[in-house]
């Protein structure tokens, strides 16, 4: 579904639609401005997919602006053990999102606006847009000292990262988004972006940790609309655009064909975790039992998400060594997640009738779930 929504002071005009061969267009040239109704961070990220895959950018730039409920975001080629706190975000019911674009990892809440730039990849300029939002908030507030990075950040009064960026270049359309933190819950971001994950071996793409602060903070009047609304009317100057923000659903089908199955793939445990560069665990776990404490190596390679190799090496007297290669042989080729760890440790468990060894075996499953 397509509603219109005026911008402050802005000519009024009316986009025509038009559906072609196997796709969505829309006829107007030159810039456009999509602001999503939706704060499902699959969703949105769906959307951008969809648009760079489908649209004609030659004769027409896009901004999308959008919003999300609680949601960590990590890049392409990004290990989510190392950048955040996975067993913190299923207690409170952080999704976990990666997207198809590089770079680092993010924190999105209903403080946080995301930013997305559509061109063709010929035109694909990442400080022009940094530029665009930094004169967009410069209309707002011209006290606000707020400058781009050569890293292409948003860094408030020379200290703190307000804004983080990231790009994907196709073979003819290309997209930059960045994030631009209004009002978010630095708390949460803080924790959430904390891995208590050690003894992981990775090549994966590493975020690099900043000081942030919120624009709120800085000036208490600002709000995430009052940005927007700068920002779209700063890309309307810019690109000489209709100066209206089309509000669009991403779950409408019948708008963007094929878009629900985009969100599903995002979805997907396959994409999310399996996507994971592959990497090693090699942990040395201390377990307490019957007033003795003993040290309990594991060494595991994880590759697709699933457990490849895993090695443990245990006292001989504490546990019999067959009860090791039982656990050994039934997590190879399991995901490395909770559930399904949970779910082999209670079928191993069920088997084994000797109190005290059930009591070991119990003990050091749910060491080895302390990894995840």
């Amino acid at each position: 579904m397509i509603f219109h929504s005026s911008l402050k002071k802005c000519f009024q005009l009316h986009y025509i639609l038009k559906i072609p061969t196997a796709g969505f267009k829309w006829a107007p040239k030159g810039g456009l401005i999509l602001q999503s109704v939706s704060q499902d961070v699959y969703q949105n990220l769906a959307l951008e997919d969809w648009i760079h895959d489908t649209l004609d950018l030659e004769n027409r730039q896009i901004l999308f602006l959008w919003r999300n409920s609680s949601a960590v975001v990590i890049g392409r080629h990004q290990n989510p053990w190392q950048e955040c706190n996975l067993k913190m975000m299923r207690q409170k019911g952080i999704k976990l999102a990666r997207r198809r674009s590089g770079g680092g990892t993010v924190y999105h809440d209903l403080g946080n606006i995301n930013l997305t730039f559509f061109t063709t990849r010929k035109k694909y300029e990442r400080m022009e847009n940094l530029r665009l939002v930094v004169k967009a908030l410069k209309s707002l507030r011209p006290q606000l000292d707020v400058q781009a990075t050569t890293r292409c950040d948003l860094l408030l009064n020379g200290i703190f990262k307000i804004s983080g960026t990231a790009a994907k270049l196709g073979r003819t359309a290309a997209y930059h988004h960045c994030t631009l933190l209004c009002n978010t819950d630095r708390h949460i971001l803080s924790s959430v972006l904390k891995s208590p994950y050690s003894g992981i071996k990775s090549n994966a793409t590493p975020s690099v940790p900043a000081l942030v602060k919120n624009l709120l903070e800085e000036d208490p009047t600002l709000t995430c609309e009052m940005l927007l609304d700068a920002i779209a009317e700063e890309y309307a100057t810019h690109y000489h655009a209709d100066n209206r923000i089309t509000v669009i659903n991403p779950a409408d089908e019948k708008e963007f064909p094929g878009i629900n199955n985009k969100a599903r793939e995002l979805q997907a445990w396959d994409w999310i975790y399996g996507k994971t560069p592959k990497f090693s665990v090699s942990k040395c776990l201390n377990i307490v039992n019957e007033q003795s404490c003993l040290d309990i190596r594991i060494n595991m390679d994880i590759k697709n998400g699933k457990i490849e190799t895993f090695d443990i090496d245990t006292p001989q007297q504490w546990l019999p060594p067959m009860m090791c290669r039982k656990l050994k042989d039934s997590l190879i080729g399991s995901k490395f997640c909770p559930s399904e760890t949970t779910a082999v440790a209670n079928a191993l468990l069920s088997t084994c009738t000797d109190y005290k060894l059930y009591s070991k075996w119990n003990l050091l499953c749910e060491q080895v779930l302390t990894l995840m």
